[in-house]
Formats: C-alpha cells, structure tokens, sequence
C-alpha cells in the first residue's frame, strides 16, 4: 500500500474492478445489441447457400420489415450473461495485472507490456465466456432459418438447459478456439492502443470523457480490423449445425479456407460496418462507463478527491 503523508492511500479492492468492469460491459450491450445482431447475420449470410444480404442496411430493412424492431434485441439476455461472464473476467484481470505491475515496477507499463496484460486477460475472460456466446451468436441467427430448423431459445438459461441436454455439456465451448483467439487478438490491441492512445492524446487534452472518447474511437477501429476474420469463424462454428454426425467447419482454419474459395477475401471482413459501428461504441461506452465508476467509487467510497481514474 502507498503512504501519502503518513497516511495510508486506500485503493479500489480487487473483487470491485470485477464488479465495475462486467457493469461497464453490460451497460455498453445494452446500447449496441442492434450493431451485434446485425453484424452476426452479415457474417452468416451465404451459409444457406445463397447471399442473403448485400450490404449491412439491407439486413436493417429486412429484419424491421419481417421480425418487428424488438427483433434487434434477440439475444440480449445471452449478451448481458456473456458480459457479466468475459468483461467481467477480462476487465478484472487486466486491472489486477495492471495494479500489479505498477507495484513492483512503480511506473505505468510499457505498451508492449500492456499488449501482453491483455493477451492473458482476454484468453483467461473469452474461456469463462464461450457458453454465453455460443447462445448469444444462435439467439441472434434463429429467425432466419425456416421455421422448423429454429431453436427458439427463449432466454439464455433456456439456451443453456437446451444445449447440455441435446448436444453434451462441451457444445458450450463450440468455437471456444477462435473465440478466446479472437479475445487474446482483441484484447492486445485494444487495450494496448487504448492505452496508448491516451498517452499520446494527453498532449492535447486534459484527463477527462474528451480524452476518453478519442482514445477508444482509434482503439475501435483498429481492434475491428485486426479481429473482424477470427470473429467470423467464431460466429460460424458456433452456429452451424451437425447432420448426421458431419460439422460443417471442423474448425477455425477450415472455415476460413471455405470462405476465401467460395467467397473472396473481403468475405473475411463481411459484416465489417455493423461490427465497427458496434465495437467502436461498445469500447467507448465499456472504457468510459469503467473510468466514471473508478472515478465514482474512489471519490464517494474512498474519499479520494484527487485520484486519477486511470489509476
């Protein structure tokens, strides 16, 4: 613990950076679930077939036309559980390695070393996460299958009891791979740009939602390029179907090797407006959200009144 002037410094404990980091995360789903479910249904257009969408408004027209608005927050339930599950995992270790380092090295670390706080914490969040996923990527996919091929999970515990019961407790995990690769890619360069970010835009703007905002806005956009070909293979293995014994993916490399013959290269980035429209927000919201909460809580709990939220 750090002494300041004989006094003690009190910190944030440990189980409340898990607390306020699935907060954050979930508050954020609440505000991007659309961008989710329609980048989902971009990603899995053209596994019936045919091209079932040609641009990320036509999927918009299609769904408000045929399901209803409500339709945009399919799957909700599974995304609020899935950030309860990964954020708060992933949100809770970084800040602990964060602390961590910071202890022992006394100095913010490197971006290099924040890159690989990241790395850790988004494998360790993505692992605990996959069963919210796996229901999240099929509540979202359901209505566009015919009628009788449908789940019609009618919540994420649902979806659960039905998965166990019908495909064993391991078709939980389905896609765990990529996904906690996805996570592990995501993580490195969010959180590493994020940080960075910060650093260099602190020239220009005094801490605060400004230099926030800005900070997550260029994370974003550079996690959604970096992550959008592992996310897409993660969105197919989880909700494709097994016929008579057969998968149609027998995994990450497969599907991406499928998608690059019969669909072009570009195809890897199918989906990619909803998915930057949704991570873009979703990072900003999630960071934002976390830096008022840390701020909040060192302020009112602790009675800091001069604390850093970033520390």
């Amino acid at each position: 613990m750090a002494l300041v002037f004989g006094v003690e410094k009190k910190t944030v404990p440990n189980y409340m950076k898990y607390v306020m980091g699935g907060t954050s995360g979930m508050l954020a789903t609440c505000i991007v679930q659309p961008m989710d479910l329609l980048k989902t249904r971009m990603q899995i257009s053209g596994t019936l077939g045919t091209r079932e969408y040609k641009s990320s408004y036509e999927v918009l027209s299609k769904v408000l036309k045929n399901e209803g608005v409500l339709s945009l927050y399919n799957g909700l339930s599974a995304g609020l559980v899935r950030q309860a599950t990964y954020t708060t995992a992933r949100m809770g270790v970084y800040q602990m390695e964060l602390d961590w380092y910071r202890k022992n090295y006394e100095n913010d670390p490197s971006v290099v070393a924040t890159m690989t706080m990241g790395i850790g914490a988004g494998a360790f969040g993505a692992f605990f996460g996959n069963p919210a996923e796996v229901a999240l990527i099929r509540m979202m996919s359901d209505n566009r299958l015919m009628p009788e091929d449908r789940r019609n999970y009618k919540n994420v515990g649902d979806a659960f009891v039905r998965i166990v019961r019908d495909e064993g407790v391991v078709a939980l995990w389905r896609g765990c791979l990529p996904t906690v690769g996805r996570a592990m890619v995501i993580n490195m360069v969010q959180l590493g740009s994020y940080s960075l970010m910060k650093d260099q835009f602190r020239g220009y703007l005094n801490e605060g939602i400004p230099l926030h905002l800005s900070a997550a806005l260029m994370s974003g956009l550079l996690t959604t390029l970096a992550s959008m070909p592992l996310d897409l293979a993660k969105t197919r293995i989880q909700q494709m179907r097994v016929i008579e014994g057969k998968p149609e993916y027998s995994g990450t490399v497969d599907v991406l090797k499928k998608v690059l013959m019969n669909e072009g290269a570009f195809a890897m980035w199918k989906g990619f407006t909803p998915y930057l429209i949704r991570m873009g927000p979703h990072t900003i919201f999630s960071f934002v959200f976390l830096e008022q909460m840390n701020k909040a809580y060192k302020k009112h709990v602790l009675g800091d009144e001069q604390s850093d939220p970033a520390h």
